[in-house]
């Protein structure tokens, strides 16, 4: 009985080595970037915000159960990448210095998605994508980030097929 139960546990750890292994083996860490956590916030629920303005524009955000509210800086140095990840929610991400170059998995050609200073990327969540600095020049993003309360920011992916990289 007890050997049995030596065995058991020599296989259970075995096949555990191999999962966490197997897994490792699969993610796409991130290579060449700095973040600086700026803060996060849980903002209690139900809320509904609607804003119409004078000239067309408009807004909508609405929570069924709060949400929290995370910002960082990132910081790409040049040849530094995200490694492919998914958010459990949208985030917005201000390029505010350099040029940006995001991939999205989802897009069958993995077609270059440029930003430069100045100009914002919305990635809405539940997908997998990389996010490079493809030039010879640091990049800086401040990035915003809408999650369930207490939820991770990303979850590290495996590289899609459909990208060369």
């Amino acid at each position: 009985m007890r050997r049995e139960l030596g065995v058991r546990a020599v296989l259970v750890a075995v096949a555990l080595a191999a999962a966490i292994s197997g897994g490792l083996a699969w993610a796409t860490p991130g290579s060449g970037t700095s973040s600086n956590p700026i803060g996060r916030a849980t903002f209690e629920g139900p809320f509904k915000v609607i804003r119409d303005g004078a000239d067309g524009w408009k807004v909508k955000l609405e929570s069924k159960t709060g949400l929290d509210v995370a910002t960082q800086v990132i910081t790409f140095q040049p040849g530094g990448q995200s490694g492919w990840h998914s958010h459990p929610g949208p985030v917005l991400i201000s390029v505010v210095a350099g040029t940006m170059t995001f991939y999205e998995a989802n897009d069958p050609d993995c077609a270059p998605i440029v930003r430069v200073a100045g100009e914002g990327y919305v990635d809405t969540g539940g997908h997998a994508h990389i996010a490079r600095n493809e030039t010879s020049e640091p990049a800086m993003n401040v990035v915003t980030y809408l999650v369930p309360p207490a939820a991770p920011l990303r979850k590290d992916e495996p590289a899609p097929g459909n990208c060369p990289f």
